[in-house]
């Protein structure tokens, strides 16, 4: 069992033997999910505040969330105090029958904390469910505005939306997609490249640096309106996207122009924009929605936006679909109803869960102290970990940071998948660590690429990220620090 190091104490920085790649075949493993394989996981007794508490061994420090999802730690009691509440008086009502309290004022706070721009709300169970509404209300949409050949969405490749045959349909996710393929829609669901400033800028033709911001999103626009063209505009129903990329690319924001570019793109055309907060959105990026900006980015307001994880803290299964004013406006003008439905849609134990949720960010100003904790936390990174030789890339904002594992670090070259990187710097943090952290594989495409995910709760201090640095970075030394056993 390894011991947490000082840094005094630090492994020397190693690169892993060349010798044991061509040694390693493909596992079988999930490449994309931090539980896989599902043996060996250990058996959870209790959970309070930042920390994990298993039946045997020490406690495990939470630096993940499970997927970005406990955004308030564990155990709150005003959350469990709202739950109990709610469900002392009605525990269901069927969303085709009753309106509810719970469901009305959560769904009045979320529309004010848009300041009214997303005008229509719909509680849901998981963020898979969302997406799935968001697809289908926007080709319900159009047919509502009698344009009944815009059925086509684009979306971008390693991008990750769900798991049902619809959401599965528009992302990105190889190793995901790979055993449903038979059942999804190739000829509605299309494609462009990511948008991966590590991976994708060009060098300056003077060969000093790389491209602007600009340069780079000026590409990716070019490459979107060729989609347009490509399908025909009028055939477009809409661009889906996330605006910092969670699980597939490892918490990579959107560069500076790059969503209101796209917005550009989608109003000039007629089409929707369909913006996936399920992992990033809620408050995990410092502010409470993703589109909202923040530091130089202005506002790009989504026609539809989905939000889970985050938004009821694992209280509950809880997420949302928020429907802009161009879409609701025509629902209202013309009376005209979604067709679609959950039997647990708009569940008042859900929305209670939520509501107390959000009001517990908002009451403690905790968006500050993610912005604030947040950049520590990607400071403190950089400096423990940017020099180390098989790290090749630290982005992300707020309580939302990726690490990127690479071969070589001047040409990015990624470890081949079957060396499962991530998920060893993984197992090696929680199992002699104690820290627990999310991986994934394929942000360099293809399946390859391997990158972890720090995301704690937003009541973070700056004591307990610096523990979190210091046991991550340990674990990637210890990793890279020694020979592989396969």
């Amino acid at each position: 069992m390894g011991q947490l190091l000082s840094k005094s104490s630090k492994p020397a920085r190693r690169t892993l033997p060349h010798k044991t790649e061509g040694d390693i075949t493909d596992s079988a493993s999930d490449l994309g999910h931090p539980t896989a394989p599902a043996l060996g996981l250990p058996v959870l007794k209790k959970a309070k505040g930042h920390y994990w508490y298993p039946v045997d061994g020490p406690k495990i420090l939470d630096a993940c969330g499970g997927a970005a999802v406990a955004c308030l730690g564990h155990g709150r009691r005003d959350v469990v105090k709202a739950i109990n509440s709610q469900l002392t008086q009605y525990t269901y009502a069927s969303y085709a029958h009753f309106k509810t309290t719970p469901v009305q004022e959560l769904s009045d706070w979320l529309i004010k904390s848009t300041d009214g721009k997303m005008q229509k709300v719909y509680i849901m169970s998981s963020g898979s469910e969302t997406i799935e509404a968001a697809l289908k209300l926007a080709l319900e949409y159009f047919l509502w505005t009698a344009q009944p050949t815009r059925t086509n969405f684009i979306a971008r490749e390693q991008s990750y939306h769900g798991t049902t045959l619809g959401s599965l349909s528009v992302s990105g996710h190889v190793a995901r997609r790979a055993p449903f393929t038979p059942l999804l829609q190739p000829a509605h669901f299309h494609r462009i490249s990511a948008c991966n400033p590590y991976r994708q800028r060009l060098p300056c033709a003077a060969g000093d640096g790389e491209e602007t911001d600009a340069s780079f999103v000026a590409r990716k626009v070019a490459e979107l309106e060729a989609a347009f063209a490509r399908l025909g505009p009028d055939t477009v129903a809409a661009v889906v996207l996330e605006p910092v990329v969670g699980a597939a690319l490892g918490c990579v924001p959107a560069p500076r122009g790059y969503l209101a570019a796209v917005r550009a793109v989608c109003d000039r055309h007629g089409a929707l924009l369909i913006l996936d907060e399920v992992m990033c959105g809620m408050g995990r990026t410092g502010v409470l929605h993703a589109w909202q900006g923040g530091g130089e980015d202005a506002a790009v307001v989504p026609d539809l936006q989905a939000v889970a994880k985050g938004f009821a803290g694992g209280y509950q299964p809880g997420s949302a679909l928020l429907v802009g004013g161009r879409v609701a406006g025509v629902m209202e003008r013309e009376g005209r109803t979604f067709t679609h439905g959950h039997t647990y849609q708009n569940h008042p134990v859900v929305a209670a869960a939520a509501l107390a949720v959000q009001r517990a960010v908002e009451r403690e100003g905790l968006l500050g102290n993610v912005r604030v904790q947040g950049e520590l936390l990607g400071r403190l990174l950089r400096e423990r970990l940017g020099g180390h030789p098989n790290v090749g890339d630290i982005r992300g904002k707020g309580m939302f940071w990726g690490v990127e594992f690479v071969k070589d670090k001047g040409t990015k070259e990624p470890f081949q998948p079957g060396l499962g990187v991530a998920e060893r710097v993984h197992k090696t943090a929680v199992r002699e660590f104690k820290v627990l952290v999310y991986h994934g594989q394929g942000c360099a495409g293809n399946g390859r690429g391997d990158h972890i995910m720090i995301m704690p709760a937003y009541t973070i201090t700056a004591k307990l990220v610096e523990e979190i640095v210091e046991r991550v970075a340990s674990a990637v030394e210890e990793v890279f620090g020694r020979p592989w056993v396969v």
